[in-house]
């Protein structure tokens, strides 16, 4: 491979699956915008595929079998030497950060957090607990004093929504210039293709969309069967629910 190609070296907990999980479509979509600038992309996983996993030969793109707590990492990156690494969410950087930090102290490391996994975890545990959730409970939380260890360890992270970024700011020392807020990559045409052909007077029934490997999806799904769907068929009595999700 040619020295003088600017590199990027997406690393996932998984392998993309963008018709399964918004994760998944997220990390497409990176992988896409990396590929419009000119750069080669390689991508390494330590999981296995899974039928929903998406092929990186249609994407164009080199994929890298990769292995935990192994030199054989070490020896893949010096020979790779991309100029970008791309953590999928913080549990990667956890795992293969201060690997291409010792080894390639000079490239940029960057953390798409897809969602603070922290934030959703600590919702998850105060509700099981039936307590209020608030900041200071989020963090004391250990998942939260990992999640910004990460942060702070990389030099950039990705944040897809602004209440996040409003969240982070207000309740932790991160400084602002180590925050990018990027929601989801959204073309022109992609958007037009979302415009109704039918009025909303015109449209019926009710969808929703979830992967069951989600937890809050599965707890909606739940409280909308149980609490919420029973008082709209009193309204709309002729309404159907749709629920669609990989996993389910």
């Amino acid at each position: 491979m040619n020295d003088t190609l600017q590199k990027v070296l997406i690393i996932g907990l998984i392998w993309p699956e963008p018709n399964a999980t918004a994760a998944g479509l997220r990390t497409l979509q990176i992988i896409q915008f990396f590929k419009e600038q000119g750069y080669h992309i390689t991508f390494g996983s330590a999981s296995a595929k899974t039928p929903f996993s998406t092929s990186t030969e249609e994407l164009g793109i080199d994929a890298v079998p990769i292995t935990l707590n192994h030199d054989s990492f070490d020896e893949f990156l010096i020979e790779l030497k991309p100029q970008i690494v791309v953590f999928d969410r913080f549990l990667t950087e956890e795992h293969f950060g201060w690997r291409v930090a010792e080894k390639l102290p000079h490239t940029i490391r960057i953390i798409d957090t897809q969602d603070l996994h922290s934030l959703r975890k600590g919702r998850e545990k105060a509700f099981r607990e039936g307590i209020a959730f608030t900041s200071n409970y989020w963090l004391r939380q250990e998942v939260t004093k990992r999640e910004l260890a990460s942060i702070f360890r990389s030099d950039l992270s990705l944040i897809i929504s602004n209440f996040e970024v409003d969240w982070l700011q207000k309740h932790t020392p991160v400084d602002p210039y180590l925050l990018c807020y990027l929601p989801f990559i959204l073309k022109d045409k992609e958007e037009d293709s979302m415009d109704m052909e039918n009025s909303f007077e015109e449209r019926s029934d009710f969808v929703f969309l979830g992967n069951g490997k989600h937890a809050p999806n599965i707890d909606a799904i739940e409280y909308l069967k149980r609490s919420i769907w029973p008082l709209i068929l009193k309204k709309l009595p002729q309404a159907r629910l749709h629920i669609y999700g990989a996993y389910l």
